[in-house]
């Protein structure tokens, strides 16, 4: 079985603390997650943005190399997806 993907696995081990997460257009934001989880090499997150009142969800790529963000906006029933994430740090 390959390795669980590195990111997804700092971003759990943040978890319930504050995670600050480098997109790879460039933006810095805080998250605070409600659950992270894994289904055997696939992950999953949910969560709230500092700033921000959508939803957040996390999600692995196809392939698992990438963790995806995904934003749903209060009072919408669709998600939009807005970048992967490049880096992550615990919130100071």
């Amino acid at each position: 079985m390959a390795d669980l993907n590195p990111i997804a696995k700092r971003i759990h081990s943040i978890t319930p603390d504050r995670v600050r997460v480098t997109l790879d257009d460039g933006t810095e934001a805080t998250f605070q997650f409600s659950w992270t989880e894994f289904f055997q090499q696939e992950f999953q997150a949910e969560g709230t943005r500092d700033g921000d009142d959508a939803d957040y969800r996390l999600v692995s790529s196809e392939d698992n190399e990438t963790i995806l963000v995904g934003r749903q906006r209060t009072g919408e029933d669709g998600w939009e997806m807005i970048g992967a994430i490049e880096s992550v740090t615990r919130a100071e």
